[in-house]
């Protein structure tokens, strides 16, 4: 039992046996066509690659800039981390959560891959005056029509995001993988089924599964703003239909790693589960609780890095 103080249970009463029972959710007619096309309207988009000095120090790594275009003429801007010694015999595309990234930290990484981390539209790095930088609004931006809801170009930017990463490095090439927590975890599951330049993935606590039960759970993550926008805008669920990202899961043809909790006040754990079960190739690592403190989090993490390791190197 998990003590907490929250006005609801963050287990939203599901066992780990009840929550390897939900499966995803009907994908809408025209779901695949709407992302091929997202995918092709992204790759005709000039990169407009640049390349610039940062400050920051990693140990095994060295660290910089680099700025790109995306889908919807958003400047994306990404730490690039490259190997101090030897070539880069992996390419890590890696995602971040919805507080965003102001540094270029990295629990996971193999001192030979090169890893580049993309800010998505709005924060830190890719921040803008006319996007929001807080998930509560991030979350809702454009979300009255599947063409111009903000997550749209942030999936988009993680293909950008692998382009960029191969014109710096062409070694890469065929050698490619995603990493992704929580928001990024769910804008991977929606990117992956459409660019099998990537061979595996990580998702860890992924978010945007299910979005049925995911509009049934009160919680404290970005899911609540779109709770409440469809309390006084009902048809925001046609639109949620092609974001969901359980049912992007079921196309997914590569393995993947998914680590979702069983105890989450931020991300609803049904909603995780149903990004998992929906794998065709997954292996799951059940977590006891995400975005909160877990009570054997020191153990789960070690055998979370054994297992990236035995994937990764």
């Amino acid at each position: 039992m998990i003590t907490h103080g929250y006005p609801f249970d963050p287990t939203y009463g599901c066992d780990e046996v009840a929550l390897r029972a939900i499966r995803p959710p009907a994908l809408p007619a025209g779901f695949a066509d709407f992302w091929r096309a997202t995918r092709a309207a992204t790759d005709a988009v000039p990169l407009r690659l640049e390349r610039l000095p940062a400050a920051d120090e990693h140990r095994t790594h060295r660290v910089s800039m680099v700025r790109f275009d995306t889908l919807g003429g958003h400047r994306i801007g990404a730490w690039l981390l490259e190997p101090r010694v030897g070539a880069g015999e992996l390419g890590l595309i890696v995602g971040h959560g919805y507080g965003g990234r102001s540094g270029p930290e990295l629990g996971f990484l193999p001192r030979q891959a090169v890893a580049l981390l993309p800010c998505a539209p709005g924060f830190d790095l890719s921040a803008h005056p006319d996007l929001p930088d807080v998930a509560e609004r991030h979350v809702v931006q454009g979300i009255a029509d599947r063409e111009t809801y903000l997550i749209r170009a942030c999936v988009a930017s993680l293909w950008s995001a692998a382009t960029a990463l191969v014109a710096l490095h062409p070694e890469v090439a065929g050698h490619l993988a995603y990493h992704g927590s929580s928001f990024g975890g769910g804008l991977g599951a929606l990117a992956l089924p459409w660019d099998d330049r990537f061979g595996s993935a990580f998702l860890e606590v992924p978010t945007f599964g299910h979005h049925p039960l995911r509009l049934q759970c009160l919680c404290v993550g970005s899911g609540e703003a779109v709770r409440r926008w469809r309390a006084t805008h009902p048809e925001v669920v046609e639109v949620l239909r092609f974001y969901d990202a359980a049912g992007a899961a079921t196309l997914i043809d590569r393995p993947v790693l998914c680590a979702p909790a069983l105890f989450d006040p931020a991300v609803p754990p049904p909603g995780q589960w149903a990004v998992a079960n929906a794998l065709p190739r997954g292996e799951i690592l059940p977590l006891t609780a995400g975005h909160h403190d877990n009570p054997h989090g020191n153990r789960e993490q070690r055998r979370l890095r054994e297992a990236l390791k035995r994937r990764f190197g």
